[in-house]
């Protein structure tokens, strides 16, 4: 891609200029089981391709993900690295496919030049990104906004959040290969769910889809089926969830900064219980109907 490539406006472009792109493709392997028989085994792939984030026409990021909900995903990136504050500083998007990939077009409010320069590099990144277009430790570790509510939840609502998430994974049960982000609440029950291939980009689309949709979160949880390392938690505090939830375990830096930024972050989440790393208060750990192993708080 060029920056060329980048001027003018596309003929065509959002959802319906992406429909020829699948999320997931049937391919057909062998299946060697334990006892030695072989037969052929069909199953979903996800779909895994170059998407360049180009912000007024150049190049910002480029990474691997899956061909869905690239909307939401610019939005919530633009958010998550800091490009803009706001989802309304995002003008315009623009979804277009080329021969070696996506480009997604992002025009943003006039006056963010300059912000967007010092920040901005091209990449080719691996499956998703964490840190995308960071160039200094500082920047790295900034400190993120401090998330201030009441919220509580009791161990059912932990169990509920997670059945809730595994039965909406629908390209994740097709292809077995995707990590999903999504946003619970007590009141509403499953708000959002994104799902891709890279465990950052599913959280971004989920910021990019609770932003566009003017959907706050101080009353809702985040849910990650995956680990959780300090970018997720960064990401977290941008959408304002004041838990984060994920079924697998944290860094120590993730746990650091989940605790400086007030989430709750609870992690090792599965059928036979849970562990809260931080702010243990806002889970209400003496109530029933949900399995419950020895909780961890880390301070």
């Amino acid at each position: 891609m060029t920056a060329a490539d980048h001027d003018g406006r596309p003929p065509a472009s959002g959802p319906a200029a992406v429909a020829s792109l699948p999320r997931a493709e049937r391919r057909t392997g062998l299946k060697v089981a334990a006892v030695g028989s072989v037969r052929p085994q069909e199953r979903f792939v996800p779909a895994e391709v170059a998407v360049a984030l180009v912000h007024d026409g150049a190049t910002t990021a480029v990474m691997m993900a899956t061909p869905d909900d690239l909307e939401d995903f610019a939005v919530g990136f633009s958010l998550t690295e800091r490009i803009v504050a706001t989802a309304d500083a995002v003008r315009e998007v623009e979804v277009v496919p080329q021969a070696d990939g996506v480009e997604v077009r992002i025009w943003l409010a006039p006056g963010l030049a300059g912000d967007l320069a010092a920040r901005r590099r091209a990449i080719a990144g691996p499956t998703g990104c964490g840190l995308c277009g960071v160039d200094s430790l500082a920047a790295a570790v900034a400190p993120v906004a401090v998330v201030d509510t009441d919220l509580a939840l009791e161990p059912a609502d932990v169990a509920a959040a997670l059945k809730a998430v595994a039965a909406a994974q629908t390209l994740g049960r097709e292809t077995r290969a995707t990590h999903a982000a999504a946003l619970w609440s007590r009141r509403d029950g499953l708000i959002a769910l994104r799902e891709d291939v890279g465990r950052h980009n599913a959280l971004d689309k989920l910021v990019g889809a609770a932003a566009r949709a003017g959907r706050l979160a101080p009353a809702a949880a985040v849910v990650v089926t995956s680990r959780v390392s300090v970018e997720m938690v960064q990401k977290t505090a941008a959408l304002g969830a004041p838990v984060l939830i994920a079924v697998s375990a944290p860094t120590t830096l993730a746990i650091r900064t989940a605790g400086a930024a007030g989430i709750t972050l609870v992690a090792v989440a599965r059928d036979d219980g849970f562990e809260i790393f931080t702010r243990p208060d806002r889970i209400r750990v003496a109530g029933a109907g949900y399995p419950q192993r020895t909780v961890d708080v880390v301070a």
